[in-house]
């Protein structure tokens, strides 16, 4: 049975600025004429990419410390498929994976005021990109990566900050670029991401979380071959969160 701990990631986000309006900007471009009508009525002017980042900006500020503990779910490594889900199953902590859960159900309420309705829309958008970057469903013993030091080129770095801008960064492109470059699937491929569910997408990144892991050295230099070996997997994770974002998005509002 896994057994759970949960950490604060410190200096690192899930994914950076950039990241994270990759993917919802990709989100974008698969909602339903439906949701993204009602989404335009709760954000207004401003869009799912834009909206994105919302839920790390307000860490500036304590009113909102009590969600921090949000942002990730971190599960001993080492677990079977079965184990992963057997402690979801049982997860009653407060979780990305609880609280995903609970922000799909709250939104899903017609009666909700204007304003905790676009709170609640920011942050479960915020959220399911988190998951998706592979270290907030990470391990206890290093914070997701923070503690594991390295350095990008000659900058140091740690492993967390890596895979939230370090590899997106340096393919220096901006968002609307990085989401145009990546965004192809087939119907099939989109079909079958679009029927995973929230579990799925979180043992997703367990298992990238072990690729990861693989072979890498406390204060290892990163450089080059780093970014050959794993921009094909962040591209991967960062597509798949667009997709399932607006899959959750349109069983919202669609």
């Amino acid at each position: 049975m896994g057994i759970s701990f949960f950490y604060l990631p410190a200096a690192s986000m899930a994914w950076g600025v950039l990241g994270h309006r990759i993917v919802g900007q990709i989100a974008s471009t698969y909602l339903t004429p439906k949701a993204k009508a009602a989404i335009g009525k709760i954000l207004g002017n401003e869009s799912i990419a834009m909206a994105s980042n919302w839920g790390d900006f307000i860490k500036s500020d304590p009113t909102y410390d009590s969600i921090s503990a949000w942002h990730y779910v971190d599960i001993e490594p080492g677990l079977s498929k079965e184990a992963v889900i057997d402690f979801l199953n049982k997860d009653t902590a407060v979780d990305a994976y609880t609280k995903i859960n609970f922000l799909v159900k709250q939104l899903k309420n017609g009666q909700l005021p204007a304003a905790k309705k676009q709170f609640y829309l920011k942050i479960l958008i915020h959220l399911v990109e988190d998951i998706h970057q592979p270290l907030h469903v990470g391990r206890h013993e290093d914070m997701g990566g923070n503690k594991l030091k390295v350095s990008w080129f000659t900058m140091p770095s740690n492993l967390h900050r890596m895979w939230d801008e370090g590899l997106i960064n340096f393919q220096e492109l901006s968002y609307t670029e990085y989401a145009a470059a990546i965004n192809f699937t087939t119907p099939l491929q989109r079909k079958e991401m679009q029927q995973k569910n929230l579990k799925a997408w979180i043992y997703d990144s367990y298992q990238v979380v072990d690729k990861i892991y693989a072979g890498i050295q406390p204060d290892e230099k990163l450089s080059y071959q780093y970014n050959y070996k794993f921009i094909a997997i962040v591209n991967q994770q960062l597509l798949k969160g667009g997709i399932h974002l607006a899959s959750v998005l349109n069983e919202i509002f669609g």
